[in-house]
């Protein structure tokens, strides 16, 4: 068998994604690789489509327990021998997966970090054939990452104990560049073939809304994506709780998913949300880092994230199946302060030095302002996400918020004037800068304790807002940052004016700030490349999505594991009718025509006998 060969048999596809042969070949040859692929690309595929073809048994290396029994659940569904060590497992578990292993039961086995450590399983993996280790969510091994884990640090130590180094896959789905380099170089990837396929995901909508009340602007969009399957994220356990029981009490079936949790009901709430029991998912970002649910149409941050790295990656569990999915980020200023406080209390730092502690908070802070700028910009979305990841792109993308939406300028030199004046008048009276929210306190002329403490009030500039409503007063300032005449300290959130800011002080240059007039366009029929219209659970599609959920209650697996949407969409469009034609819908492989093509194919010709 060929890599061609076990792609179509095991996994039902004629062809590999861009990025994912050259990666496969690279291993096959015996050769390190470093995949950086956007999620829904197939990174997994680079290192199990090998594993099926090298002697031996793979060792991936992965961050969660969920990701780890998701993957496993799909592989045996393929045909593909596989297993997972962790913590879930109870000892006489973990000791019938260890003998197994032995035995060579398995091809590829899943494992956390933190097990590279134990004596015990480290005595095991010397005496195994090791056909490849790959590195799942790899950049968790950079301090300058948004999930760096000190455990991803003893990677190298125990490929170096091992007494034959097989070839080394690090795979993730969002990395700049320095982190790039530190995957290389903390992994010690020997001459790698490296892949970077690009970040962007043509089927994803991208949106940032400022509502005034959250709950309520979250109770509509659900209610416009009723019956669909989506996750919502919290930045905090008490949020996570609040929004839940929240939307139950509006007869939303949601569940929720945090750290708090006793590990018996976490578990019990993912395979409620994996098993669309509960369509809607609630939680921090404890959940989801590479689940492998495809069928995920919606993704909404309830609150800001602390980086658009996190903000990507929590973003893209949505639309895994390449079916047009929603991407929207409830913005309020306050979930700044909440994200600083979460970075300044995070515990994943112990390990390092004073000094690397320091140099990681500058680094958590410059990720924050940029995820800040995110939500302030009023260019395209997409393009913004793209420019950080350093990908070139078009000027507009015609999928996002601001791009759908219709704008119009609106001459604010005044009010713009006022608040630069007004940060201009506060910094030379005091001698240091104050925060945005004491600048729109002056401005609209507060009585609050720390502005008369400060003597704020007996400014020039002081009152002059008094009659603007303060949302207004932020969005204007917002928009000064945004284009370069304010600038935000990264740690102190402090504001200051820049040297661009005398052009409109002094120069004349007028400010013109994007209103926007209407709710983004609907989506089109066609926009870009690889972008696919979502299908109707109507006609045939729908016949087919009810027997497959049909299949997967009888069966008690979640209903992605039987087809995905991409699969029943192709299949709908088909309209195979013999075994072999049905061979050709891509996601039908070997095992499932064998197990599912029958039952598939009379549901076709049911439907084509009723539609006469």
């Amino acid at each position: 068998m060929d890599k061609n060969q076990a792609l179509k048999q095991y996994f039902g596809h004629d062809r590999f994604r861009p990025g994912q042969e050259a990666l496969i070949d690279g291993i096959l040859a015996g050769r390190d690789v470093m995949g950086i692929m956007p999620t829904g690309g197939g990174k997994s595929l680079c290192y199990q489509v090998p594993a099926l073809l090298l002697e031996g048994v793979a060792l991936v290396i992965s961050p969660l327990i969920s990701l780890m029994k998701d993957q496993v659940m799909a592989l045996k569904a393929l045909g593909i021998p596989a297993a997972y060590l962790n913590s879930s497992l109870s000892l006489e578990q973990q000791d019938t997966v260890c003998r197994r292993l032995t035995e060579g039961a398995y091809r590829i086995l899943y494992v956390a970090p933190e097990r590279l450590e134990t004596e015990a399983f480290l005595s095991a993996a010397r005496r195994l054939p090791l056909s490849l280790v790959a590195v799942d969510e790899a950049h968790c091994i950079s301090q300058w990452g948004q999930d760096f884990r000190p455990s991803y640090l003893k990677i190298r130590d125990f490929l170096e104990g091992l007494p034959r180094r097989p070839a080394v896959g690090a795979f993730t789905a969002t990395a700049t560049q320095a982190v790039r380099e530190d995957i290389l170089r903390l992994l010690a990837l020997q001459d790698p073939v490296c892949q970077v396929t690009g970040f962007d995901r043509p089927n994803l909508y991208f949106d940032v809304l400022r509502p005034r009340k959250k709950d309520e602007a979250l109770s509509r969009l659900l209610h416009e994506r009723a019956g669909k399957s989506g996750i919502v994220y919290c930045a905090t356990r008490a949020a996570v709780d609040q929004v839940c029981q929240a939307l139950r009490n509006q007869g939303v079936a949601a569940t929720r998913y945090h750290a708090g949790l006793s590990e018996q009901e976490r578990r019990q709430n993912q395979e409620d949300f994996q098993y669309d029991r509960c369509p809607v998912m609630v939680a921090t970002n404890a959940f989801g880092m590479g689940i492998d649910k495809s069928n995920v149409s919606f993704v909404i941050h309830y609150n800001m994230p602390k980086s658009l790295e996190a903000y990507y990656q929590e973003a893209g569990r949505a639309g895994r199946d390449g079916i047009p999915a929603d991407c929207i980020l409830l913005y309020a200023p306050k979930d700044v302060t909440t994200a600083q406080y979460l970075l300044q209390h995070s515990g994943e730092n112990d390990a390092l030095t004073p000094q690397e502690r320091a140099e990681v908070a500058r680094q958590d802070a410059r990720r924050l302002d940029a995820m800040v700028g995110y939500c302030k910009t009023t260019d395209c979305l997409r393009g913004y996400i793209l420019d950080y990841f350093g990908q070139e792109h078009d000027d507009t993308c015609g999928s996002c918020g601001n791009c759908r939406g219709m704008f119009a300028l609106e001459d604010v030199t005044v009010p713009a004037q006022m608040i630069l004046s007004c940060v201009r008048r506060i910094s030379d009276a005091l001698g240091y800068d104050l925060g945005a929210g004491l600048v729109i306190q002056v401005l609209r002329g507060s009585r609050s304790q720390r502005v008369r403490e400060l003597g704020l009030d007996r400014l020039s500039t002081y009152g002059l807002m008094k009659d603007v409503p303060r949302e207004r007063v932020q969005t204007i300032l917002n928009f000064l940052e945004s284009k370069g005449y304010l600038r935000t300290h990264p740690v102190h959130r402090s504001v200051r004016l820049t040297g661009q800011a005398r052009e409109v002080l002094f120069d004349g240059v007028r400010v013109e700030l994007p209103v926007r007039l209407t709710a983004p366009a609907p989506r089109k029929e066609k926009e870009k490349p690889g972008f696919r219209p979502a299908p109707e659970a109507t006609g045939l599609f729908g016949a087919l999505k009810a027997l497959r959920t049909r299949l997967a209650q009888k069966e008690r697996v979640p209903a992605y594991i039987i087809f995905t949407n991409a699969t029943l969409e192709d299949m709908a469009a088909r309209r195979p009718r013999t075994m072999e034609e049905m061979g050709e819908v891509s996601g039908v492989g070997q095992k499932k025509l064998e197990q599912y093509g029958e039952v598939f194919l009379r549901a076709i010709a049911d439907y084509e006998k009723k539609q006469g």
